[in-house]
This record gives C-alpha cells, structure tokens and sequence, in this order.
C-alpha cells in the first residue's frame, strides 16, 4: 500500500481505533431500508439485556420475528425521536422496556451498571455504501454504536493534492442529504485531513456549514490561532480519533454533550469539549476547593460550556464513590441564559427537580438549597443576602459556584453572602483553628471576626468563572498562578483559553474592528458672564460638552448621519434583513436620539412605502425630560419583555440604546453599530461584541463611531484578544491605606467596635447605637481643613474598595480590618460633600457659537494583528487617594475648549448655546500615586487607569460623562491636562510636611 494514498490514511486511523477498544464491522452488514446494522444491534440487546430479550422473542413469535420486529421497531423509534433520544432513553415494545446503549455510571458501586455499559459494541465501518440514490456511493468512515450510525467522516490525504476542503465539497456536492444516514441517523459528519477538521450537524447541500474542530496553533486551551500544533508523533488531527473518537470520550459524547433540538443537533465545539473534560478532570485531581477561569471569547459558545460543566459536576463522583459536590449554583444575570441552561441541562437529565432555576424569589432559592433533589440551581447572586437572612439550613457541605461573564463584582457584599450561605460551618471551623493565634479574642463569638472568615476564600466552594474580558480582580480571584521567573512577581493567568483571535480565525466569530468609521463633533464657545465667576474645571467643562451633545442640533445631524447610512449601506446586508444599534451614553440622550430618528424619518417619508423604517428604545425605568415623563414601554408601544423578539422581526430595524443590550445580546441579525459614547477596557469589547455573531448570509460588520478614535479602541481590544494575564496583588498592602485612616484621628476604635456589633447583629433597635458612633466620626472630619477632608475622603474609599476583593485573597483574618471596612462603608455614606455644593449655572453665561460633525476616518480596518499580553495590576499604587477640584476663570476654561475644539468650524455651524449638566467623578485614587512616585510614574498610572475608570462611571450612574469629548486624540489631551494634578496633588502633602 502506498503511503501516498488516502487509503494509508484511513488505515491507520482504523488502526488506532481497532486497538484501542472499537471493531470492525463489515459494510454489507448495513441495511439501507432501516438505516442500521441489524445483526450488531440484536448482538447488543441479547447479550447486555438477556432478560428483555427472552420477553421479546417469546412475546413476538420466536427468534426470527423478533430480531426483525426489533429492529424495524428501533429504526421507527429512530425516525421519530431522533438518534440521541433512542440511545439515551429506553425503548418499549410489547410491554418490554429495552435500550439501545448504555452510559458509564457517575460511581462504581453497582456492578450491574458497569457492566452493561462495557457491553456497548462500538464499531468502525469503512467505505459504507450508505445511499439509496446512488448506490455505488459509499462514505469513507462510519462510526457505529451498538448497530446505530453515530457519525461519518469524509478523510483527504494532501499527499494526493485533496485536502480538507475537497472533502467538505464532497458532502456538499456528491452526498445525497435525504439519504437516511444523513436525514435521519448519523448526527455529525467530520471532513479530516492530516493537517485540519471540519464537522457539520446537517448536511444542505451548498448550504451545508462546516465548523472548525481544531486545537488551534497553541494546542487544546492555550493561546493560538486556527490549525492546529505541529505532531512530531505523526498526524496533526491524531486528537480527533485518538481523543475525542476514543470509545469512553465517544459514549460521553453521545450520553452528556450532544442536544438534539428543533431537527438539529448541537455537537459541542473542540474547545467546549476540551474545557468541560480538562475542568473535570482537574477537579478529579485537586477535589473542592480550587477555583478556576476560563476566558473564551464572546460568541464562543460559553452558554452551552456552562451547561455541559454544570452537568458534568452534578454528577461527578470520587475515587471513593462520593459526589465531589452536593450542588451545582450557576450564577448569571442573563434570563435568556437561565433558560438556556435549563433547557440544554434538562436534555442531559431526566430527573425530575433536579434542574432549579430560580426564577421568583429568594424563598425559591432557599427551598432548592435545603432540599435534597436540586442538583443544579441557576440563579442571581443578589438573591443570596435575602437568603442568607432566612438562614437557609442548606443541604451538602461541597458546592461548585460557575459564575458568567465574572468580574468584579464578584469581589463584595454578595458574593460574601454566597459564602455565608454555603460555607457556614466551614466559616465556623476556620475561626476555631485561628482562635488560638488570636489571643484574648474568641473568634467562635466574635461576631465581626465570623464577619471577616465569611469573606474569606473557602474550602468548600469551587469557583469556575466564565468570562471573554478577565480583569486584573478576575484572575487574582479565579486564576492559574504562575511563579515569577527571576525577581520578577508571580502572575495569574486563565486556566483554558480560546481566544477572540482564535475564534475570528476560524469563523466563529466576525471581526468588528474590520471596518471601522469615525466622526468628530468639533465646536466653539463664547461667554457672556459680566462676572466671569470661578467654576470647578472638570465639572465645568462636563456641564458644557453634556450641553452640545444634546442639543438639538447636534442630534439632528447625527440622526440624519445613521438614518441614510443605515438605508444606503446597512439595509441591504444578510439579504436585507440587517439589523442596527445605536449606544447612547445616557437615558436622556436616548430618549432624545429616539426621537430625533424617528422625526428625520418622518420628515423624508421614509416610515411608509413598501419598505418602511422603524426604530425602537432601550433604557431602564422612567426619565422626566422638558417636562414629559418617557419610558421604553411608552415611546415602543409594548413591554419590555418583548423587544428583543420584535427587533428581531421584519417590523423594526434600529434599535437605541442607553445601558441595555450592551452585554449579553445574541442576535445575528444585529450588523451595524453606531457609537456616541466613550467607550474603554471591558466596556468597549463587551459593546461592540454585540455585533459579532455569525448568520449564514452575514459576512460583515460596520462601525461608526462618534466618540472614540480607532486607535482608542484598538487598545481597548488589544489585551483581550489572545491571553490576558495580571500581576498577584499582594494583600498586605491593604495596611497602607489602613494607617493613612487611622492616622488621620478620625476614627476611634471603640466607638468602631460598637457601631459594627450593631450594624451586624440585625436587630432593628441596635440602629440608633450606629448612628451615634457615625456622627462623632463624622464631627471630627468636619473639623479637619478641607484639604483634610478629601484626603481621608479619597483614602477611605479606596480602602474600602480595596479590601472587599482583598480580603477573599488573604490567606489570614483580620478583624481590624474587617471592623474598619464595616464601619467606613457605613461612614462613606454619612461624609458630607463640599464637591455638592451647586456651582454657577455655566450654560447661563456661555454660548455655543460654531458646531460642525465631520468624517475623520472611513471604513479603516483596524483588526488587530497581535495581542497586549502586559499583565494588569489590581491595585496599581497600593491604592489611591481622593484628589481636588481643579478651580479656573470660565473664561480661561473656554478659551481651552476653543482651543482643542475651535477648528474647521464655519458661520453656517452656529447655533445657540443651552443649558447642560452632567456629573462627571475625578478619579479618587490618583493622590497617593503622585503622593509615592515620580512624574513618570504618575502619568503612566494616569494613562492607565482613565478609560477604565471613564468607562466604569459612566455604566454606574448615568449622571456621570466622559472627560474626553468627540475628537480623535482627545484622550491624549486629557491626559497632558490632567496630567498637571501631580503638582496638585503633591502641594497639600508638602503643606502638611512643614506644617
């Protein structure tokens, strides 16, 4: 046999399989009427199920008639409950329950169980003559479990000139898909060379897609592109008949991944399958205990990956026959991935009750938790405080956590109620083994000490967090750790990886960056104030920009701009049903954009015709504006609930947007995007993400961006686009901030002790005694210069920040610290605000006199072509202090604003200036870095931390707004500016030092 042939490649394929664990079967044995090999499927049921089979032959007229009645019974109950659903769930014929297959058992301890699952006769069969149109036709690969085709493969041998690609044109072209095997049998088809794979759940002749079923150039779960490693063991696709071809892998397949749903089957992607076995099998390795992160990719499939986990720990058992876990919590916040979960879950189990999604309250939480049948419970983190409150007496000791789309609001309040609820008695043993190094303090009763522990890491919660963004938070949390290599400090970085330039790479995602188009908003301001009153710079200048942005005008020239973009380019993509998003930055700018849209479309005549336009709103709650109070419901004409199946129809086609839709939105149709917010860090992946989902007739994305640079938002994709990795924080840094607050005589430790027994022991009368410690804090901050006051205000809420993620990373309890988190966040409420205090009205005494929006980049590809693999850092300086309120002449502040944005503006631009108003949070943490570094140091920090922190602000509170206005590099421009607060910063401390 030549080594050149495609033959040699089957062959040995075949060989492999034959050794390990799979016969052969001849292809004559295949009866092309029913779809099955009879003789393989009676040998099964007669020797794993020799009882049911003497019922059969004797209640069906003896032996022949039985085997034929069985068989043509088995391909009936194919035809109408699928392949999956036969071999997964028993077959009844005469009042004889019977299967067709058998699963590996969770545990060992009935034998029985064992086996008949190693009775299951898989088997290979080459060259298949399959078809009953063409009967000459035989497939290359067909793997057979017990009688039933389960998959069929297509193999190329490059050696010959045909690749991969020749064997997906084969399905396509000369396979016949109303042939039982493929309409009714086999649920997926591989084509395999010896350098790629490529599988397909449906064959549809030229509309037949096939998926990637790679490794990626990395290997399995590792940073890569599409392909795979180079094998030096021989084949560079040995993966699929040696692993995932490998007779357990294969059953597992069948019996806990595959979804049959709708006709279709859903077979798990190589790296879904590779992550759920490699998370089990560490957890085998490890036990409870260890928390780990997978990154992959938005688009990627993470909902089904929950779901096949979710499962597979459910049933997971030890060495010693007992379940690694009791429960299974999922933690989302997405409703359309709660029933997701559910459904793809139910599939795989069919014990009643013991999938729970928590879709009520919190008493339905409580019930799930304290009885003995939920297995898997899908619910919020906010509901566990409310459970923790009814103290739930929850059932098992062990619990996997897997949270989606994990940040950092996984360091905090809730998630320490997660804990409390979980974790009870294990928060009680770890204050026993500390009580002891703690002298003259009981920690079994001391309730700020339990307080402390509940915030600790536990041993008895796994956290497998599923995120495509990890921030530096995420993976101290939920990372790999990695040791540092010659002084340098140790790393986390994600325990499985698929990556955004994977998943671009091969097909499963678009790319967003690819065409990229951006405006700029330029204009000029005069004043008119006889006054010239000082105003604080940055408030100022927000009240101003947040003015221009909504004034009429402006939005009528961007209306206009979507309006006959979306009709001249959009509409006629993904044959004509293409779908588009605008991303507002507040409520009250969609509101307004809805509205100007919907008036510009009015005025061109464009919602009538044969082919009208429509758009719709998405905001949260309601919103007074010009004395009209607007909802979604109000301005849509229909509920909440329903926009995302009515975008998703013919009827209306742009969809406005302010925080809602922005995450967690899969909608394929959704092509284009236009943007008038700032965006940055996980805020701007997560947003523009939205548009990558694939559709067959959709092969593109557009942008067009009204408030970033392509530059900005490249370097907002750049450490997310193959592996993200963060220095280790260093816990004890937390001691810093505590002796800046102590030292600031402040706080008494006495009065702390008995405000926080109050705050924890959940009596009603206990509040007064909180109250009356707060306000004697609260008497002495006043009393401090104001320079003072800002100082502790900004130290106290970094450290109050700080320590709810540190703390689940201590290896110790303090309870020190954690009474003086307990009493500043409490404090932190009580602190008045001189920043409160109303500041001149300054659109009153300033006109808007030029705007123009101007193209300043069109359809640029900015794709990127490599990562930023640069570790992040959780808390860069240490944690950072509170900074000043820059004063200037509102002259000076505008001639800066006419400066930057005066340019190219016309006479034809003018427009009368309105009032503007909108809140914008210096960055609290920048005091103490100019405070401990150099110039240098201080910029690099600043240049770090303000996307992310302009980006964070403004998803919290829609009252807060960029600093960096519409105009390419502006971001520069703030950070020279702001970049003068060093000298700010650092002149009270040097005040103070010759004080």
């Amino acid at each position: 046999m030549s080594v050149h042939t495609e033959n040699a490649f089957e062959s040995s394929i075949e060989t492999h399989l034959l050794s390990n664990g799979w016969d052969t079967l001849a292809p004559s044995g295949y009866d092309r009427a029913l779809g099955l090999f009879p003789d393989e499927l009676i040998t099964f049921i007669e020797q794993s199920q020799p009882d049911q089979w003497k019922q059969l032959v004797n209640r069906l007229g003896g032996d022949g008639i039985a085997r034929a009645k069985v068989a043509q019974h088995v391909a009936s109950q194919i035809d109408h409950r699928g392949t999956i659903g036969v071999l997964r769930d028993a077959i009844k014929l005469n009042g004889v329950t019977f299967h067709a297959c058998f699963f590996k058992p969770a545990n060992t301890l009935t034998e029985a169980l064992t086996t008949r699952y190693d009775a299951n006769r898989t088997a290979v069969v080459r060259q298949l003559h399959h078809s009953e149109s063409v009967t000459a036709q035989s497939v290359d690969m067909t793997l057979v479990v017990n009688g039933i085709p389960t998959a069929t493969a297509e193999l190329k041998n490059t050696l010959t000139h045909q690749g991969v690609q020749h064997a997906m044109q084969q399905y396509r072209t000369d396979r016949n898909p109303s042939d039982l095997i493929f309409r009714a049998r086999a649920f997926v088809h591989f084509a395999v060379d010896p350098h790629r794979a490529y599988m397909t759940t449906k064959l549809e002749r030229d509309k037949t897609r096939f998926l990637p079923f790679n490794q990626g150039t990395g290997g399995p779960g590792a940073r890569g592109g599409d392909g795979n490693p180079s094998n030096p063991d021989g084949y560079a696709t040995a993966y699929l008949w040696e692993q995932v071809w490998q007779r357990d892998a294969w059953l597992d397949l069948i019996g806990s991944f595959v979804h049959a749903e709708d006709g279709r089957f859903l077979f798990p992607r190589f790296h879904q399958w590779h992550a759920v076995r490699s998370i089990i099998a560490a957890t085998l390795q490890d036990g409870a205990g260890v928390n780990r992160l997978v990154q992959h990719s938005a688009g990627s499939g993470k909902s089904n990956t929950i779901a096949w986990t979710a499962h597979a720990l459910s049933r997971l058992h030890n060495a010693q026959n007992r379940p690694v876990f009791d429960k299974v919590v999922v933690i989302t916040d997405r409703v359309v991935l709660d029933r997701q979960l559910q459904d793809t879950v139910a599939g795989l189990e069919h014990t009643p009750g013991t999938i729970v999604r928590i879709d009520k309250n919190s008493a339905q939480l409580k019930d799930a938790l304290s009885g003995h049948a939920a297995r898997v419970i899908i619910t919020t983190l906010q509901k566990f405080p409310v459970v923790a409150e009814l103290a739930a007496d929850v059932v098992g000791r062990n619990f996997a956590v897997l949270v989606d789309e994990a940040h950092s609001s996984t360091s905090g309040e809730s998630i320490k109620q997660l804990q409390q609820v979980l974790s009870s008695n294990e928060i009680d043993e770890l204050q026993a083994e500390e009580s002891a190094a703690d002298e003259g303090v009981d920690l079994g009763t001391d309730v700020i000490a339990h307080s402390a522990a509940a915030r600790r890491a536990q041993k008895n919660l796994t956290y497998i967090a599923f995120t495509a963004t990890p921030k530096p938070k995420t993976l101290n949390l939920f990372g790999q750790k990695v040791p540092g290599v010659g002084g340098e400090k140790d790393t986390f970085e994600p325990f499985h990886l698929y990556s955004m330039r994977q998943a671009i790479e091969e097909g499963f995602i678009l790319d967003v960056l690819a065409s990229y188009t951006t405006y700029s908003t330029y204009f000029k301001l005069a004043t008119t104030a006889p006054d010239d009153p000082e105003v604080p710079v940055d408030r100022a200048r927000a009240e101003l920009a947040r003015f221009v942005s909504l004034h009429p005008t402006n939005l009528g020239a961007k209306a206009e701009i979507i309006v006959e973009h979306f009709r001249a380019k959009t509409r006629g993509k993904i044959n004509g049903q293409a779908k588009a998003m605008v991303v507002t930055r507040s409520r009250q700018h969609a509101v307004r954009y809805k509205l100007a849209v919907d008036a510009y479309i009015k005025a061109k005549g464009y919602d009538t015709g044969s082919r009208p336009l429509h758009a719709l709103v998405a905001f949260s709650g309601s919103l007074e504006d010009e004395g009209v109070t607007y909802t979604e419901a109000m301005m849509n004409g229909f509920g909440e609930g329903e926009l995302p199946k009515k975008f998703g129809g013919d009827e209306y086609h742009l969809l406005v947007v302010a925080e809602k839709y922005q995450t967690g939105f899969d909608q394929p149709l959704l092509h284009t995007m236009y943007v008038d917010k700032k965006l940055a860090g996980v805020r701007a992946v997560q947003t523009l993400s939205r548009l990558n989902r694939i559709h067959p007739c959709k092969t593109d994305t557009f942008v067009l961006d009204f408030a970033n640079t392509v530059e900005e938002i490249q370097d907002a994709f750049a450490p997310f686009y193959e592996s993200t990795g963060a220095l280790a924080a260093e816990p004890n840094d937390i001691y810093n901030l505590q002796h800046t607050l102590m030292a600031a005589h402040v706080l008494d430790e006495h009065e702390m002790d008995v405000a926080v027994r109050a705050l924890l022991s959940g009596q009603q009368s206990q509040q007064k005694y909180v109250y009356a410690e707060l306000t004697k804090a609260v008497d002495r901050f006043v009393a401090l210069e104001e320079d003072g006051q800002e100082g502790f205000r900004g130290t106290l809420t970094a450290y109050v920040r700080a320590y709810a993620f540190m703390a689940q990373i201590m290896t110790w309890t303090d309870r020190e610290l954690e009474r003086l988190y307990l009493f500043g966040k409490a404090l932190a409420t009580q602190l008045p605000r001189g920043e409160d205090e109303p500041i001149p009205l300054v659109s009153d005494q300033v006109e808007l006199t030029h705007l123009r929006t101007a193209l300043t980049a069109e359809e640029e590809n900015a794709a990127l072509t490599e990562g930023d693999d640069t570790p992040g850092e959780v808390l860069p300086g240490e944690g950072k202090g509170g900074q000043d309120p820059l004063v200037d002449k509102l002259s000076a502040l505008v001639e800066r604003l006419n400066d930057k944005f005066g340019i190219g503006t016309t006479d034809a631009d003018k427009v009368w200036f309105e009032q503007q108003r909108l809140e914008v949070m210096a960055d609290d943490e920048l005091r103490v870095v100019a405070l401990h570094n150099t110039r240098d140091a201080f910029d690099l920090i600043l240049r770090e931390r303000l996307p992310h922190h302009v980006a964070a602000r403004h998803g919290e509170n829609t009252k807060m707004f960029d600093l960096f206005f519409n105009k390419p590099g502006f971001q520069q421009l703030v950070v020279e500016y702001l970049g003068e607060m060093y000298e700010e910063f650092r002149r009270p401390a040097a005040d103070g030092a010759h004080a």
